[in-house]
């Protein structure tokens, strides 16, 4: 009975678990279609945020602020995200128009000593912070180190009680005006540090579990290798090409049963780079392809006369600059917004034409290797028109949303699947 029991709340935690997640991510869809999107739903932001107590030696006296709580900081604008999957580190940058800090003080000098309550009140903050991941010798990814600054453009402060200690405070303010939010300064980042430290690592734990990492690839490169198994096990190497039939007057050629091998031989050949600004995401990776190979059929009509063969093709690699960007507000479509290829050598076997295939072989073997850089060009915004035809068909929303409904039935279990964006 205890077994089931405990099986049964088992069973209850992951279902809220699964509701408590289709929630936060409705109110993200939501959120950011928004003009002016300030927070984040969901986001474990203080506010306010304790700042532990602060003890600063001014020259004529000493400062102690006390009880310090900054407020207004999950009212913050993402300024900007940047990702860089290679090395391991994301920085961010978070805008506020206003921060209040308020607490108590205490100002003791030699021949006085003043208390009360204080206000500090900065205006246009921002916030950079860069992260720093790394694979630990257990394998566990998890924070490594973090950089942080705070600045603003203007200040005001009012601390009350002063009496006539409040002109010799105010001509030492004066002569340093970032004196006091310098005392404060450390303590913050380090509150900001410890808190931003243990959600990493936790937002980690929950999207890996118990995965380790290999020390012998990076993590990218391992995400990588497993999308080229998920590449295979698509059905997408080999991959059969549509059959194409073009006809001019009395001449026609129709390639048929075209299937290409090595599609899923891609590996990094650059960085990857993922970032964030003016509410838009953008993802810009490098990739290449090692030998690909195809086999296919042909037929060439002039007439009443036809001609029907095999053709085989190699193409030394592949490779392609992909640049992909997608607003935040999930009602508008994504964007190619870069594409460049590159192809080795072409190499091209024909049979069925009789001594016509030495002149085919000869045409298509050495032409475009010739010409390879400039046919590249032309075909690339062919190609980049293509893909945003198919973009503009995604639905985002709703495609999101079909696979929080998919997560929320396979859990663990969850595998990605193209279709559910409808391609």
């Amino acid at each position: 009975i205890e077994q089931e029991a405990g099986d049964s709340n088992d069973a209850d935690n992951i279902e809220a678990s699964q509701n408590r997640l289709a929630a936060q991510v409705d109110a993200l869809l939501e959120h950011f279609k928004q003009e002016d999107p300030r927070g984040l739903p969901g986001a474990p932001v203080p506010d306010p945020i304790d700042v532990p107590n602060v003890k600063k030696s001014l020259g004529m006296g000493n400062l102690e602020m006390m009880e310090v709580k900054g407020h207004g900081l999950s009212k913050f604008r993402i300024d900007k995200i940047n990702a860089d999957f290679k090395d391991m580190k994301v920085n961010g940058g978070l805008q506020l128009d206003q921060m209040v800090v308020k607490g108590k003080y205490i100002l003791g000098t030699f021949f006085s000593k003043a208390n009360g309550p204080f206000t500090v009140i900065l205006k246009n903050v921002y916030a950079d912070a860069t992260a720093f991941l790394a694979v630990e010798r257990d394998g566990r990814l998890s924070t490594d180190r973090i950089k942080m600054d705070i600045t603003f453009s203007e200040m005001s402060m009012d601390f009350q009680n002063l009496g006539f200690m409040g002109s010799v405070f105010q001509s030492v303010v004066n002569s340093a005006p970032n004196l006091v939010f310098d005392a404060m300064k450390p303590f913050m980042l380090q509150e900001a540090d410890k808190q931003m430290r243990s959600e990493i690592n936790k937002n980690i734990l929950e999207a890996l579990g118990d995965r380790r990492m290999p020390n012998s690839i990076t993590p990218l490169d391992s995400v990588i290798a497993e999308g080229r198994k998920m590449v295979r096990e698509n059905g997408f190497d080999p991959f059969k090409l549509p059959d194409m039939n073009r006809t001019m007057g009395v001449f026609s050629v129709q390639l048929a049963n075209i299937w290409i091998s090595g599609i899923s031989s891609f590996y990094r050949v650059g960085n990857v780079t993922a970032g964030m600004a003016n509410n838009t995401v953008s993802l810009r990776l490098q990739l290449g392809t090692q030998q690909v190979t195809g086999a296919g059929q042909w037929e060439v009509g002039l007439g009443l006369m036809t001609r029907v063969g095999h053709v085989q093709f190699t193409v030394q690699h592949i490779r392609a600059s992909i640049g992909v960007s997608q607003p935040l507000d999930t009602r508008k479509r994504p964007q190619i917004t870069d594409l460049q290829l590159d192809m080795g050598n072409i190499q091209v076997r024909c049979d069925g034409a009789g001594t016509l295939d030495y002149v085919m072989e000869f045409a298509v073997n050495v032409l475009p290797n010739l010409l390879r850089y400039q046919i590249m060009d032309a075909i690339e915004n062919p190609i980049k028109q293509r893909i945003q035809e198919k973009f503009n068909t995604i639905d985002v929303e709703q495609a999101i949303k079909v696979m929080v409904e998919k997560y929320e039935k396979e859990g663990s279990n969850f595998k990605f699947d193209l279709k559910l964006l409808g391609i």
